[in-house]
């Protein structure tokens, strides 16, 4: 990612956010990367579920220099979620039992985040409260374990920390012990399937070889992020909300605010996310010539699932719009809209509507 491109216009910002879309709907179709994808789901067949903020410091891709399509994510405000919400209690029912369907076990990352520098970078749907914020991953835990079994045999709840000035993992085991990975070396890496073994007693063996990729991926991400000046990247820079499901293709941080369609009161993230870009023009971090809402539904097949997904992504920008207008008046005059749906077995996002309020 360009590092001028949060402080170009806004609509070179959404040139080239659209190109950023067709280059990774091209890259996820390529015969090379689509067979490498498969080789890797082969060998690495564990399910993995992320359930994260909606905070742009926090891509897990990019953090464990993961395939893009491996992890699956879901966001929303500080990665506060009830399993008890309709829709996402039964749209992660729906992705652990297709994963058992095909014979897998499943493995769902519970984050939490912070800045060991300085604590009002921490997690704003917290307050910045580091221990809260963890508190409340350890009961989403308890709520996985009630739901699928406190056995992990098939489904295993891994509570994670992450530390948004490296971008470190702290992995949490069930008997209330931590792993730093910003305390090991890469030259550690040698030793970490004796280490993770040791470390995760109760986690099925195949489950812990498939996150063995992410752990090692993440040493050798924190030993080239402490070769780099990050001052800009720590802070918020998000110049977009992006409401729905389908964003995959944002494989970039600090770039979007992200709010998946799970709670049953989208309003309060949605104010809070506009709060941020607010707060980003007021001081500097971004451009004041506008922001972009951009809401997206993805289906899988023409027709009825595709039509239904336009307007899921309608409905989506006309109430996200209304919120924002009526939470930030001053901030709504300087919004742009895009409403798209994304074609999920090529990840091509097709925009439907392009409108400035």
């Amino acid at each position: 990612m360009p590092t001028a491109i949060h402080s170009a216009p806004i609509d070179q910002r959404i040139d080239w956010l659209m190109e950023l879309s067709r280059t990774h709907s091209a890259l996820f179709c390529d015969p090379d990367n689509a067979l490498a994808r498969q080789r890797y789901l082969a060998e690495h067949p564990t399910r993995i579920i992320a359930l994260k903020c909606m905070d742009g410091r926090i891509h897990l891709p990019y953090a464990t220099q993961t395939p893009l399509g491996i992890v699956r994510p879901f966001r929303n405000l500080g990665g506060i979620f009830d399993l008890g919400w309709p829709y996402l209690g039964d749209l992660l029912e729906s992705q652990v039992m297709d994963a058992i369907r095909q014979g897998h076990r499943a493995l769902i990352i519970i984050t939490y985040h912070f800045s060991k520098g300085d604590r009002a970078r921490g997690c704003a749907g917290f307050n910045c409260d580091k221990d809260a914020a963890m508190a409340h991953a350890q009961a989403i835990r308890q709520q996985v374990e009630a739901i699928f079994g406190q056995g992990h045999k098939t489904v295993y709840p891994l509570v994670c920390g992450f530390e948004t000035d490296e971008d470190a993992l702290i992995l949490h085991n069930s008997d209330g012990e931590s792993l730093d990975l910003a305390e090991l070396r890469v030259e550690d890496l040698d030793t970490l399937p004796v280490r993770l073994e040791g470390f995760f007693t109760d986690m099925p063996a195949q489950i812990r070889y498939d996150l063995l990729p992410l752990v090692e991926g993440n040493l050798r991400h924190i030993a080239e992020m402490r070769q780099l000046q990050r001052e800009l990247d720590i802070e918020h820079r998000e110049w977009m909300i992006c409401v729905g499901r389908g964003f995959d293709f944002l494989h970039a941080p600090n770039v979007a605010l992200i709010i998946g369609p799970f709670s049953p009161n989208l309003s309060d993230p949605i104010a809070k996310a506009a709060g941020i870009i607010r707060a980003n023009m007021a001081q500097g971090r971004i451009p004041d010539d506008g922001f972009l809402l951009l809401s997206s539904a993805p289906y899988d097949e023409v027709g009825p699932d595709q039509a239904r997904a336009e307007l899921k992504a309608q409905f989506m920008a006309d109430f996200a719009a209304q919120v924002i207008a009526s939470a930030q008046p001053e901030l709504a005059e300087k919004m742009l809209i895009r409403t798209a749906t994304l074609h999920w077995p090529t990840r091509r996002l097709e925009v439907l509507h392009d409108e400035h309020r």
